[in-house]
């Protein structure tokens, strides 16, 4: 937990709530290096993501991980290589920027489908320079994977924000779901151009780099 308190400006939203694996953190590359190819490695993660989203109350993710590769041909030398190189998952080009940014006007938080020891793990990867997030809440932690609406609701109870004042950086469509349900208005970085999944409501802001978020959250009360 930060001992920082955000400044009260009153165009900023008091929260930024973050997907982590793929909207601070380049995922895909270590998936695809696990598999072996990134076809096989987004044929793997897509089917993860398939299992993971529609699963609802949490189930081991790392079950989930194993589950999906078998699923799609791939040997239990890839998910054992994906935990192995976990910590070595990079940050997407200006993430760190954006949360040193963030940090003097909003508290900020992660929401992630995963495990607690895998999450906080990842999460820890960002807590570089004196940056720390204010809260960290995984599904093992909520119970519920995303889009389940508890594991966002966790963590603006556990910042003391409304939804309302808060705003959620997307990596995935499949967030659209979740957010839209709670009331929280949502970035979309679309980093590897994903089409929105059928029935998603559209988010407020799509880009493929992090770089327009900072300019929709400066200004995320005066659109509202």
């Amino acid at each position: 937990m930060s001992d920082t308190s955000p400044k009260n400006d009153a165009n900023w939203p008091r929260a930024v709530l973050f997907d982590l694996l793929t909207a601070l953190l380049d995922s895909w590359t270590v998936w695809n290096r696990a598999a072996g190819s990134e076809t096989a490695g987004r044929t793997w993660r897509a089917e993860y993501l398939r299992r993971t989203y529609g699963c609802g109350a949490y189930v081991s993710y790392e079950q989930l991980v194993r589950e999906a590769a078998e699923h799609v041909g791939l040997p239990p030398s890839a998910p054992e290589a994906l935990e192995t190189e976990w910590l070595t998952l990079p940050a997407w080009d200006g993430a760190r920027e954006l949360l040193q940014a963030l940090r003097p006007h909003c508290k900020l938080a992660v929401v992630t489908n995963c495990s607690k020891t895998l999450g906080h793990q990842a999460a820890s990867l960002l807590a570089t320079d004196g940056f720390e997030w204010d809260v960290v809440v995984t599904s093992e932690e909520a119970g519920f994977y995303k889009p389940d609406p508890r594991p966002y609701r966790m963590a603006l109870d556990k910042l003391g924000v409304d939804p309302s004042d808060a705003a959620f950086v997307a990596g995935s469509g499949y967030d659209l779901f979740g957010t839209s349900a709670v009331g929280l208005r949502t970035f979309w970085h679309n980093r590897v151009g994903l089409s929105r999944p059928d029935g998603a409501p559209a988010p407020d802001s799509e880009a493929p780099t992090l770089a327009p978020a900072l300019d929709w959250l400066r200004h995320f009360h005066s659109h509202a």
